[in-house]
């Protein structure tokens, strides 16, 4: 088995400020300190297990229809040629048609490198249509990321680098 990548916390200071960012001013620095100290880095639950679990930080409630946007306190260090897909946990989206509110979380190797330290956000959508809450607990898994080697076409000369997560390749794509 090719080993590939390393999960890291990102830092104390990006973490308060992407924290505050996603949920506004109201909690007290200790308290998201506390938070900070609970992340888990990504783990597999068995030898053959594919994905590493994300594990949440905090509980959260998501009535049919509602998302909510995780900061996971998570950078991931990975291989050139390499990416790593973000999918809900099979369970909960069997029972609770949990989603990826953006359908496949992709990280790719270069956003490590990012202003944000690469910091990983999951935004995960409640699409029961059987009218069910879902209750996550603190420390639950609810989302597995899957590391997946790719190619590129052979007349392929790209040589721009990233800076940012979602939208910050649009240009470059033109």
């Amino acid at each position: 088995m090719k080993r590939v990548a390393k999960f890291e916390k990102v830092s104390w200071e990006q973490f308060l400020e992407d924290w505050r960012d996603t949920f506004g001013e109201a909690q007290e620095e200790q308290e998201i300190r506390e938070i900070y100290e609970r992340i888990r880095l990504p783990r597999r639950a068995t030898a053959g297990s594919a994905g590493y679990d994300f594990f949440l930080t905090l509980p959260i409630t998501l009535h049919p229809g509602q998302s909510v946007k995780v900061p996971t306190g998570i950078r991931v260090r990975m291989d050139e040629d390499w990416v790593l897909q973000i999918y809900p946990r099979s369970g909960l989206g069997f029972k609770y048609r949990l989603q990826m509110n953006n359908t496949v979380g992709i990280i790719d190797s270069d956003y490590f490198y990012s202003d944000n330290e690469g910091h990983i956000f999951i935004k995960v959508l409640n699409d029961s249509r059987e009218e069910k809450t879902l209750e996550l607990s603190e420390g639950m898994a609810f989302a597995q990321g899957i590391f997946m080697e790719y190619g590129i076409t052979e007349d392929d000369e790209v040589t721009e680098s990233r800076n940012g997560g979602f939208g910050s390749t649009d240009s470059q794509a033109q």
